[in-house]
Parts: structure tokens; sequence; C-alpha cells
């Protein structure tokens, strides 16, 4: 199958590396939410030092891993 090339000559990424380009969006778009999400409820409960930090941190990896992988399943389809 031939690699369709763009308007200037330049080929266009490859499906695989669009589905990891969209989860590495996903990730950094649920990861700044995870910390505002995070903060917030973390500091509701009356967690403070370290494990307001493990709990924002929880929170931004769980945001972070769902997001991106929502991100890489629409990128795929769209492939």
């Amino acid at each position: 199958m031939p690699v369709a090339v763009g308007p200037y000559g330049q080929q266009q990424p490859a499906c695989v590396d669009r589905i990891k380009m969209g989860f590495m969006m996903g990730f950094a778009v649920g990861m700044a939410a995870g910390a505002m999400f995070g903060t917030f409820s973390c500091l509701r409960v009356g967690m403070r030092g370290r494990e307001l930090m493990g709990g924002v941190g929880k929170t931004m990896m769980q945001s972070g891993g769902t997001f991106g992988t929502f991100m890489s399943i629409g990128m795929g389809i769209r492939c």
C-alpha cells in the first residue's frame, strides 16, 4: 500500500505513531486535570504533607492513563 504524501512532499505519520501521539496528548491533558481535581479532593478530605503528594500523584496517574487510553482509541479509529 503506498504511503500518503502531504501537500508539500512530506510523509504523513504512520498509524502507530498517531496512536502513540494521541496517547501522549491525552496523558498530558489527563495529568493536568488530575492535578487540579486531585489537589482539591485531597485537601477537602484533609490530607497534608506526604499523604497529600501521594494522593495527588495517584489521581494524576489514573486520570492521565484513562484519558490517554481514550485518546489513543480515538486516534486509532481515525487511521
